[in-house]
């Protein structure tokens, strides 16, 4: 680390933000980053163009996925006090969590859920319910509305269902719903004190909403659909809070488990077991999963990461146990995930002197393509490859289940639901890197935009893997 003390950066980080959000039509940003003691918040911008209202420090943001963590740590608590055994099959808690393969739950741990290693066929499903019961009627659908995508353990898949499956667990052995132990066991004793579980709370402070850009224009318009549904609270649909919040909960990590305030939050033992690889899919595009935490690699450093995207914004917590940092954003574009990955690579290489190695040295022009050709399926998405000018090509599908699903997944998506066809280079036999980028693009975060191919078969491979999301061969 050179001597530069954390405030002596935070110019350059402005600076960074405001350019980037000039050029990329973001209106607002916002970041934090705790250093051995130290903390710095930087707003800028705008937190919603329709009233003007300026992006502040302790202005609120759905948190998105970044509440996966939490829900994890929720999870694991209650490991700790007895109540929960991670080896133990979902059904023992929660007899009625059925998909529609008869049987298909019985080996389904709890483990598998917060490691995104369930196998539930269900990201995109949004069921649409309000209230104490949302999270039980996402779970009641499942056993009509999804099925596996591989057996429990086999793989390596994001996992929204898991996560959700996960929240409803906790409400019953619990008994509270999940907002209420969210905001009894993390927000509380974490000190996350501006983190609310609704909009109608937010919307007593300052909250940023997310915006898309006009495809024509450019311009950056508010979403029309601040939250996702009650059903999708425990996958990050709707908790909100603040860039102080997610640094007090980093920091708990960062801690080996107890708050800021010196609360133990979490056993120093469930704290590192989080942190350990639970399942590594040796991709490069795909890091090495913990329990919650996604490990990225940047040489002999691992950064803790997760990552949320919400309707129109962008939020990220990563922790540096190592060296003692804690860096979150927000963004209300969604494009305001490429600073993120900047912001994440200056600290890393400028600030920690972490050295950030090419993630991909050379690639392979001479690729039998053949073997990935075909059509790929998940929840009402399908994927088709097919090979042109001596490229992959995919073509991406969006199939809604009913009306209901389509309104939920439009909105959540700005209006894109599909998206022009997208080429592929071979890299190597098994992966693959969208045409057009340079490749040191995939060094950081944005390693998630690579495409991988597993499960050689006869010839043809059983899975693709794009973002972490796996499809299977239809």
């Amino acid at each position: 680390m050179n001597d530069n003390a954390l405030h002596t950066i935070e110019a350059q980080i402005r600076e960074q933000v405001a350019a980037y959000c000039a050029s990329s039509n973001v209106p607002g940003f916002l970041a934090g980053v705790y250093h051995r003691g130290e903390q710095i918040i930087v707003a800028h911008g705008t937190a919603n163009v329709a009233t003007g209202a300026p992006m502040l420090e302790d202005t609120g943001f759905l948190y998105g996925s970044v509440t996966k963590v939490l829900t994890t740590t929720l999870v694991l608590q209650q490991v700790d006090r007895g109540v929960l055994d991670l080896d133990a099959p979902v059904v023992k808690y929660l007899p009625e969590f059925a998909l529609n393969v008869p049987g298909a739950t019985d080996q389904i741990l709890v483990r598998h859920l917060i490691s995104h290693t369930n196998g539930i066929d269900a990201d995109l499903y949004f069921p649409d319910a309000k209230g104490r019961d949302a999270v039980k009627t996402y779970v009641d659908g499942l056993a009509s509305s999804a099925g596996t995508l591989f057996e429990p353990g086999e793989q390596l898949s994001y996992s929204n269902g898991g996560m959700i499956v996960a929240g409803r667990l906790l409400e019953v052995v619990t008994g509270l719903s999940f907002h209420d132990l969210l905001a009894r066991d993390i927000y509380a004793p974490v000190g996350m004190k501006d983190s609310s579980t609704s909009a109608e709370q937010a919307i007593l402070r300052s909250t940023a909403v997310g915006h898309f850009n006009d495809l024509e224009t450019g311009a950056a318009k508010p979403t029309g659909m601040f939250t996702l549904p009650d059903t999708w609270g425990p996958a990050g649909g709707t908790p909100i809070g603040t860039i102080a919040d997610l640094l007090a909960f980093g920091r708990t990590h960062l801690a080996g488990g107890v708050s800021p305030s010196g609360e133990r939050v979490l056993s120093t033992e469930s704290t590192a077991l989080m942190q350990q690889v639970a399942y590594d899919m040796a991709s490069p595009n795909v890091p090495p999963i913990g329990l919650g935490w996604v490990l990225y690699p940047f040489g002999d450093t691992t950064v803790l990461a997760m990552s949320g995207a919400s309707p129109g914004g962008v939020s990220i917590l990563f922790v540096i146990p190592e060296h003692d940092l804690v860096f979150t954003a927000f963004g209300n574009t969604p494009g305001a995930v490429m600073l993120q990955d900047q912001l994440l690579q200056w600290l890393l290489s400028k600030h920690l002197d972490v050295q950030v190695a090419t993630l991909i040295t050379e690639s392979e022009a001479d690729v039998d393509l053949t073997p990935y050709v075909g059509t790929y399926r998940s929840n009402q998405l399908r994927i088709d490859v097919s090979i042109v000018d001596g490229q992959l090509e995919e073509r991406t599908t969006y199939e809604p289940a009913d009306e209901s699903q389509e309104r939920i997944f439009t909105e959540f998506a700005g209006g894109m639901t599909s998206a022009p066809p997208q080429r592929y280079v071979p890299i190597r036999p098994g992966l693959f890197a969208p045409a057009g980028y340079p490749m040191e693009a995939f060094d950081g975060y944005l390693r998630l935009l690579l495409v991988s191919y597993h499960d050689l078969h006869d010839g043809r491979t059983r899975f693709r893997n794009g973002g972490g999301r796996l499809t299977r061969r239809a």
